[in-house]
Parts: C-alpha cells; structure tokens; sequence
C-alpha cells in the first residue's frame, strides 16, 4: 500500500527536481529557487528558499552525508551548497557558460558532474572544486546523469537519444541511440545483478524518454576485463513521454512520472505495476526515493510536490525491510554487516566475517593489521590497473606476502584517494 502523505505547494512556478538525503528534502524550481525541508515533520529550514541562481535551477542533488546540496541552472553555474546553514560553498562555472541541465555526485562525492545544453559535460574535484575533465556528446544536450554504485563508470543521456558510458578519468566507453525521440532520465539501482565472475559486478540501469519508453539495461565495467551493456526489456504503462525515473533504495521498486500526470511504481524483479498514482494535475517532471527508507517524492508542472510513503504489503517486502543496517553501525548484528557486505558488492568477505564474529562493533575496530592478519584479507593499497593485471593472469596470492587470496574482490581504498588528490592539489605548480 502506498499513501500520500503530504503536499508542498512553496514554488511559484514549475518544480523541476527534488531529491532526498537522510533527513532533508531538496526541491528545484523554474523560479530561480531551491527549497529545503526537514523529512520529519516537512517543515521548510530556516534558511530556505537558497537563492543563487539568475535564471531557472533545473536539477539539484545531494553528496553522500548530505551535508552537501548542488544545484545547476540556466544560468551555466552548478552551486555547491551548505545544507545546515544555507551558505554558498562554491560557484562552478560551465567553461563554455551554456546552460546546466544535470548535476550529480559520484557515490563517495570525491567528484561531481555536470551536463550542460551544448552537450559539455564536466568533471569536477569535489573537495577543492577545481575541473578535473571536459568533454562532450556529438549530439544534443545532455539532460541525464547518472554512476554506477561503485563509482567506476557513469552514464549520460541526451537530448538526441544517445546514452554514452564514461569512465572515472572521462574516457568515453560506448555510446549508442538508446532513445529514438531523446532520453530525459536515467538511473541506476544500487544492488548488484548476480553472475559476475572474478569479482565483476554487473548492475541494472534504467533510461526513459521522450519516446514513452522505459528500457532496463544490465551493464559492467572493469579496467581488465572491460565494458558490457545489455539491453534487457522495456516497461509499458505510461502513454505520452517519460519524463523521470528512479529506483528505491533496496532496489526492489522503479518509480517513473509522465506527461501523462501519471506516476507508475514497478516490480524491479517482475516488472508488473505494484501502483498508478495520480494526483498531479499537470506534467510529473521529477521522482525520488529516500536513500534509506521507503518515501517518495514526486514533482510537477503544476507547482507542488508529493511526498508517498510505502506500506509493507508481503512478507517478502517485510523481510527486505527488516534486513537494512539498523541507523548506527556499531549497533549492527553480524547479520546486518553481511547485509551490508552484500550490497557493497563483497558478497566473497560474508563467510570470512562470520566465521570470526564480526559484528557493527568489531567491525569498527578493523585495522589494516586485523584484516591481514585475523580475517586473511590482503589489507594493502594498490594502484588498480596494477592489481587487477595481477588478477586477470589468475594470480590468487597477495603481490605483498605472497600468501593465498581468499577471495579477489577488491575493495576501493577512497581515503588514500581523496589525500592524493588533496596532496596534488597542494603541489601544483
């Protein structure tokens, strides 16, 4: 059972995208504006509406702690946003100024994209806001965005239709006509598909556009083994063009709004419609999920934004529920860290930790020492092309000890990242 919960109806003209952290809602408007609400009781903060932007803000979307806001506009600027007290963090300015249509982080929000309507799109440095990487599509301007879960790749949409595959140093890895009449949206669910080999992950995608289409993809990439992208079915329901879609966060559902006013919430795994909402009075130009409980927000042309909450209706959905990470780490069961091995892909380390108790707690406590030592995971930092080479030639022992792998999944090391990155920064000339 789904419920509308309540409406907010704060914009004066058109909400062009809202999105959801932890603990606040961010909703993006053709009237210049960003507003801010609290998801406890929906009151607008203090210091919102955030007022910036000199024309349009078309998209806006949260870092990972969501401390951290980003909003783009017609103007060619992306903010970068303090949520907990309204202040401007920083001002990325489109090189070639065109207009700003996406904006996203990646997973860990060491970096963000921007898309923009001269199909530019832009690479930046997170943490000191300096442009890593620019590129562009042949074709269109991009108005979709989206990485992979595990940060390696990311996807844009344009405009013509094309949906291009990037990986994390801008290196086009395919593009391909995905939407005859142009893509509006895209997505990725954040639980792996089963059937990698060797650590491989592959993951579900899903694309909408103007073509009243949604089609799901399957798609993989490593440095060693390469890219993949398959295409696997399409979602009917909707009957004028889709505007906007998003999977929840156990990615158990797929939400898409239309020019139909319609929303429609699917079964990821059966792909028959669980609901059809309808309260919108005018286009639905954007859908989003909670990233850790089961709300939904939906946005229109018809200025209001609804937010929906999920009623447990099977069994099936009860346990799902009851197995997310409970809200503090170190209240975790070894249950919930395996859980959470899983959904970060590290389905290969669940055996290891429960044969030595690790529960949120010692979790905590694991040091490079601990990992090496008690767990046997090799616990060294290695520059990824080096260590997945070393891998693709079936090598099952640590280049550092020579001992046995257990298992070769590799686990990204993003605090070494960011302090290289911050060291080079320091020590440009």
């Amino acid at each position: 059972m789904v419920k509308l919960i309540h409406t907010l109806a704060d914009h004066d003209d058109d909400v062009n995208c809202c999105a959801l952290s932890s603990s606040l809602l961010a909703t993006c408007s053709l009237d210049k504006t960003i507003r801010l609400y609290s998801l406890s009781d929906f009151s607008e903060l203090p210091h919102s509406p955030l007022k910036f932007h000199t024309y349009a803000v078309h998209c806006c979307c949260f870092s990972a702690s969501g401390h951290i806001l980003a909003s783009c506009s017609t103007d060619g600027t992306t903010v970068l946003w303090d949520t907990q007290n309204g202040q401007t963090l920083a001002v990325l300015e489109q090189p070639s100024g065109s207009p700003v249509r996406v904006c996203r982080f990646s997973p860990d929000s060491t970096c963000l994209v921007s898309g923009a309507a001269d199909g530019t799109v832009v690479l930046w440095n997170a943490q000191s806001y300096k442009l890593y990487r620019c590129a562009s599509v042949k074709d269109g301007s991009l108005v979709a965005c989206a990485f992979s879960p595990n940060g390696n790749f990311f996807v844009t949409g344009s405009s013509c239709g094309d949906l291009t595959v990037w990986d994390d140093k801008m290196r086009c890895l395919h593009s391909e006509k995905a939407h005859d009449l142009g893509m509006t949206c895209c997505d990725f669910s954040s639980q792996p598909v089963s059937g990698g080999e060797q650590g491989l992950q592959f993951f579900r995608l899903a694309s909408c556009g103007q073509d009243c289409q949604i089609k799901i993809w399957v798609i993989s990439f490593t440095h060693t083994l390469g890219f993949e992208l398959k295409y696997k079915s399409i979602l009917s329901g909707h009957c004028a063009p889709v505007l906007t879609c998003a999977f929840s966060h156990d990615g158990q559902m797929l939400v898409s709004g239309s020019v139909d006013k319609s929303v429609i919430v699917y079964d990821t795994n059966t792909e028959d419609i669980l609901h059809t909402l309808t309260q919108h009075t005018r286009y639905v130009t954007t859908c989003a999920f909670a990233p850790n409980i089961l709300l939904l927000a939906t946005g229109s042309m018809d200025k209001t934004v609804n937010i929906w909450q999920f009623d447990l209706e099977t069994p099936c959905q009860a346990r799902i529920v009851e197995d997310q990470p409970k809200q503090f780490t170190e209240d975790w069961s070894e249950d919930d860290v395996s859980n959470w091995l899983c959904a970060q892909g590290l389905k290969d380390l669940v055996g290891i930790f429960k044969m030595n108790n690790i529960d949120g707690r010692e979790l905590l406590n694991l040091t490079k020492e601990s990992l090496a030592d008690d767990l046997k995971i090799d616990g060294y930092s290695y520059e990824k092309e080096a260590i997945e080479n070393w891998i693709s030639k079936k090598k099952r022992t640590s280049p550092m000890t020579n001992l046995v792998l257990p298992s070769v999944v590799l686990i990204p090391n993003r605090t070494l990242k960011m302090a290289i990155d911050r060291w080079l920064e320091t020590h440009k000339k």
